[in-house]
């Protein structure tokens, strides 16, 4: 798709970080949007600024988690568009800690949004998309997925999320297969973002009172907890680069959109070992500080 003028785009998680950067990027290039977010005041904030610079909107509130929800958006666009033509699986959570001191409740509210979201998102919208094929002979679609570095690598401390992210992956490089094996005009990427300065962190917000884990945080969930606030903050690259690179992607027909294409060396060594039947790799091999910090953390040190 080398041609955004005109056509829908579909974002989830669109009220703060990625999925806002995104719709900014969309707007800017005369496309209209359809939002989604579990956040009611941050998604009316953005749908307002969005259509104070004269962008068509939709915004509903939506969790991904559903699969009602995300049909609902899905009837919505149609709707008011009348087409969809990319759409942006996108909204996430994270969690951190030793895998074993997750609760049930964290298990299922990560898979829920990162994966299970995703798994509605391809569901539903592929279909619309070749629906709107049948109807336009001319029509181009996109399916992109937010994964991240960490379903390519498996650092310690973030089990669930390192799960979540590795089925995304899987799930879109199938979903590029499908889509090859019926000659279908829509294409599929998955992003891989590293550390962004994002509201990822402090996603513990948006978890529902039904999922809430009643446990006390352990020292690892802690200083999994400091770590990823630690290097979220300090990312050099910011949203906005990340949208644009994605678009970038979309443009070229890329499958795999990076943000840091430098962190891909640990991930080299990660299938290196798995070819030579060894241990996992270190993926902080090269920054072994980390590693450090996360024991002293797990200890109790500070």
């Amino acid at each position: 798709m080398k041609d955004f003028r005109g056509k829908v785009a579909v974002i989830t998680g669109a009220a703060s970080g990625l999925g806002r950067e995104f719709a900014n990027t969309a707007a800017g290039l005369g496309m209209k949007l359809v939002l989604a977010d579990v956040q009611p005041k941050a998604l009316e904030h953005a749908t307002e600024e969005l259509l104070a610079a004269g962008a068509e909107v939709l915004s509903m509130v939506c969790d991904v988690s559903k699969a009602s929800h995300v049909q609902e958006l899905a009837d919505a666009a149609i709707a008011r568009f009348h087409h969809v033509h990319l759409v942006f699986n996108n909204a996430g959570v994270g969690c951190g800690g030793l895998v074993w001191e997750n609760s049930e409740q964290d298990w299922e509210w990560v898979l829920g949004v990162n994966l299970m979201g995703v798994v509605h998102g391809v569901r539903v919208f592929t279909r619309v998309m070749l629906e709107c094929a049948r109807r336009d002979p001319g029509f181009e679609g996109h399916i992109v997925n937010t994964a991240s570095m960490a379903g390519l690598l498996t650092p310690p401390a973030m089990g669930i999320y390192n799960v979540s992210k590795h089925a995304v992956v899987a799930l879109t490089e199938t979903l590029h297969h499908d889509l090859k094996l019926v000659d279908a005009p829509v294409k599929a990427s998955v992003l891989c973002p590293y550390f962004v300065p994002t509201g990822i962190a402090h996603s513990e917000r948006n978890r529902p009172d039904e999922l809430a884990s009643h446990e006390r945080s352990t020292a690892s969930q802690m200083a999994a907890q400091m770590l990823t606030e630690k290097a979220v903050e300090s990312g050099k690259l910011t949203a906005a680069d990340v949208a644009r690179l994605t678009f970038e992607g979309i443009r070229e027909e890329r499958f795999y959109i990076y943000s840091h294409p430098q962190a891909l060396g640990a991930a080299v060594e990660r299938f290196e070992a798995m070819v030579q039947g060894k241990e996992p790799a270190d993926p902080y091999a090269a920054t072994p500080q980390i590693t450090e910090m996360l024991k002293a953390g797990v200890a109790g040190r500070r």
